[in-house]
């Protein structure tokens, strides 16, 4: 392995020179590297084209920058929602170094506090969550001479690290392909910024010089796609690299259905617009008419109306409305739209579900682009802006990649077999919410992974990325099943649950438990606690008030990303059902509930009860409450949880003893049953089962809690509390 200080020190003098032609190669030549195949050749042509892979998009993404008219465009924001571009020109370089250090390929950091400041960006929660804290931003050459010694870096990795053939999820070299195909991702989203950039923060740039032609918009028409059946199934030995989201296994049977020739073009758009599409809100679905109260927009945000007649706002400048480019609008729109054509031509109008995108793409018969130009609107192969959508045919229809994207009504959900990567363990899960959908097809400015027929992304519906749509005439789209645990409401009830106001008297459960738990514990050791099956992670939160450090463990990510959302000092937002469809809005933050002190002595983990990894032991205590009942497999759990208690330690359960077939097979529960003619009760069956290590030492005791549905609708649930102290 190699010291990021020794790196640096190794690499110094040869990248200057290295750099210079990288750049002028990247003005003469627009063709980007293609991202590259992980298991062709030998180790000195990978080490070759993964070190011009690197360079070419690192320069590129500099390049980018060029187009900011001073320095102040780095600071000022082009929307509030986002941070300032000077946060996004570091935070593709910091990204390299963190995940580099949590694969060990390097021992040091370059910048501490770059490589905290940069380390995460905003995914827009809502409209005015962005967190106003104040940032001292440093200047622009400062974070250019971070990102130079990032650079050589990384190159010397390339050049000179111990690598293993082949390059694959699990390799450490795995964090550097990542990190350029992170970088490539932010080539899109900072010139998605730099487009909303107020017109005297921006500049004209050779290398990012838009189409320059235009004329009448074609005619759109339908066409037959017959039905058939779309298959994913990418894999670990897969030889492209790819986001967590894109491996397992997806087969469906598509229908028969009819699809729009071209994505939809300004002159297609603006009969909508003219219709009163943005003033009719009984052609918005109510979470668009939301976006639309709050943005009060009245036509697509690229388009500039003046005096003369419509313009276009494109990267860095404002040009004559190109009517037949496509145009570029989020969900709402593009759903609103489908729905006033609906009712204008009595069709079942519609956008495409994910799996009809693919029907399209097979159908067409594309396959992932080569070295050559792209007979599409891609990669940077021909333009730093979208174009006519007729000039690029693929099959029967036109950009079904490229272009634009394309948005589905299908929110981003996991494949069989999902995994997340441990150096990455937030890139999807947080969008496993149903509020994300995925965009299909690439744009313009899609590069690398990006424009992979496996590649899935997927943004927030009134997010703006360079994205049209395509509609299509087909049944109603089939809902994909949920996944367990995990919905919106539920979330909302657990965060008021551990968070939220008392109701009829009855204390907040988990404080109430972490209380109990620290009395009964006297004198014994309170370094290192347990609260497995946490949910929202309040009694994780209150332990540390008596531990010097608390892990929280679930099996749910959403409900973790609760408690990780307070203790990064954020605050929790929610709303609960009143009635119907009436609601109320809720905050709460640790400072609310006094615990803002303890924040430092805990963390969160996803994990599996029944499964833990290795290093979650020795602890003083081991909380598992209103666990039992929900586990596969409650034996294997109690019979070896011991393992994770130190001697004289203590397992504190609590369970209502709910036993459902849902969540444990019948012949896997543990009591609440006949045995030999007479009754068998969880208790029995704790005492059966733990008795080998530990000894009952309090209890069982009832503690109420009451979990609110609606205004006027709650659950009152007593759990039984009991205690055992690990004794062998």
């Amino acid at each position: 392995m190699h010291s990021g200080h020794n790196t640096l020190r190794q690499a110094a003098s040869s990248m200057d020179s290295a750099q210079a032609r990288v750049l002028s190669s990247f003005a003469a030549n627009p063709l980007l590297t293609r991202t590259p195949n992980l298991r062709e050749g030998n180790e000195a042509s990978f080490r070759r084209i993964l070190r011009d892979y690197f360079l070419t998009t690192f320069d590129c993404y500099e390049s980018l920058f060029e187009c900011l008219a001073n320095d102040q465009a780095y600071y000022i924001k082009p929307i509030t929602l986002r941070h300032p571009l000077i946060f996004y020109f570091g935070h593709t370089a910091t990204f390299f170094v963190n995940k580099l250090l949590l694969t060990r390929m390097i021992s040091e950091r370059i910048n501490q506090r770059f490589e905290s400041m940069f380390a995460v960006g905003v995914d827009e929660m809502s409209w005015d969550d962005l967190n106003e804290a104040h940032y001292q931003w440093p200047t622009p050459a400062e974070v250019k001479a971070y990102r130079d010694k990032v650079r050589t870096l990384v190159v010397n990795l390339i050049e000179t690290a111990p690598l293993q053939m082949p390059v694959d999820w699990n390799n450490p070299w795995w964090a550097i392909i990542m990190g350029v195909e992170h970088e490539r991702i932010h080539l899109e989203t900072s010139s998605v910024l730099i487009r909303q950039h107020k017109l005297q923060y921006v500049k004209s740039s050779s290398n990012w010089q838009a189409a320059q032609e235009s004329a009448t918009a074609p005619t759109n028409e339908l066409i037959s796609v017959a039905a058939g059946t779309v298959r994913l199934a990418k894999d670990k030995q897969d030889p492209y690299y790819g986001w967590d989201n894109e491996y397992g296994l997806h087969e469906s049977d598509i229908s028969g259905f009819k699809a729009a020739k071209f994505l939809v073009s300004n002159q297609e758009f603006l009969a909508f617009v003219e219709a009163g599409g943005y003033l009719n809100l009984h052609n918005w679905e109510e979470e668009g008419k939301g976006w639309l109260a709050f943005t009060k927009a009245q036509h697509p945000t690229f388009w500039v109306k003046k005096t003369n007649g419509w313009y276009l706002r494109l990267m860095t400048e404002e040009v004559p409305m190109c009517w037949d480019w496509p145009a570029e609008v989020n969900y709402h729109e593009a759903k609103a739209f489908c729905n006033w054509k609906k009712s204008e031509t009595g069709m079942n109008v519609r956008l495409p579900t994910e799996d009809e995108w693919y029907r399209l793409y097979d159908v067409s018969g594309l396959h992932n682009i080569g070295e050559s130009a792209a007979n599409a609107n891609l990669h940077l192969d021909h333009f730093a802006s979208s174009c006519p959508v007729n000039k690029f045919a693929q099959g029967d229809f036109y950009d079904v990649v490229g272009n634009v994207w394309q948005w589905t009504e299908t929110p981003i959900y996991p494949f069989e077999g999902f995994e997340v990567h441990s150096i990455y363990d937030d890139f999807t899960t947080p969008t496993f919410d149903e509020r994300h959908n995925l965009i299909k097809g690439g744009s313009w400015i899609s590069c690398g992974n990006e424009t992979l027929r496996s590649s899935r992304y997927a943004f927030r519906r009134h997010f703006f990325q360079h994205a049209g749509f395509r509609y299509v005439v087909s049944g109603d789209v089939k809902p994909l099943p949920s996944s367990h645990y995990e919905t919106d409401k539920l979330l909302s009830e657990y965060a008021e649950f551990h968070y939220g106001d008392e109701y009829f008297g009855v204390p907040n459960f988990s404080k109430a438990l972490a209380e109990l738990a620290i009395k009964t514990l006297g004198d014994k050791p309170k370094h290192k606690a347990l609260d497995l099956g946490c949910a929202s992670g309040r009694a994780t939160f209150e332990l540390a008030r008596a531990f010097d450090f608390v892990t929280g463990i679930d099996f749910s990510a959403r409900f973790i990303g609760q408690g990780v959302q307070l203790a990064n000092s954020e605050t929790l937002r929610y709303t609960l059902t009143d009635e119907g469809e009436l609601v109320s809005y809720k905050s709460r933050s640790l400072n609310d509930l006094g615990l803002n002190e303890y924040k430092h002595k805990v963390e969160f983990f996803q994990g599996d009860a029944c499964n833990l990894k290795p290093q979650f032991t020795g602890y003083d205590l081991i909380l598992a409450a209103n666990l039992i009942d929900r586990l596969y497999s409650p034996a294997k759990f109690l019979t070896s949880i011991y393992e994770r208690v130190n001697l004289g330690g203590v397992l504190m359960l609590t369970s209502p003893y709910t036993w459902l077939t849902e969540h444990t097979p019948r012949e896997e529960w543990i009591g609440g049953f006949k045995k030999d003619g007479e009754s068998f009760t969880t208790l029995d069956g704790l005492q059966a089962h733990l008795g080998k290590h530990f000894r009952l030492i309090k209890g069982p005791q009832e503690v109420p809690f009451v979990i609110r549905e609606t205004k006027r609708k709650f659950q009152h649930t007593l759990s039984e509390v009991t205690f055992w102290e690990r004794i062998s």
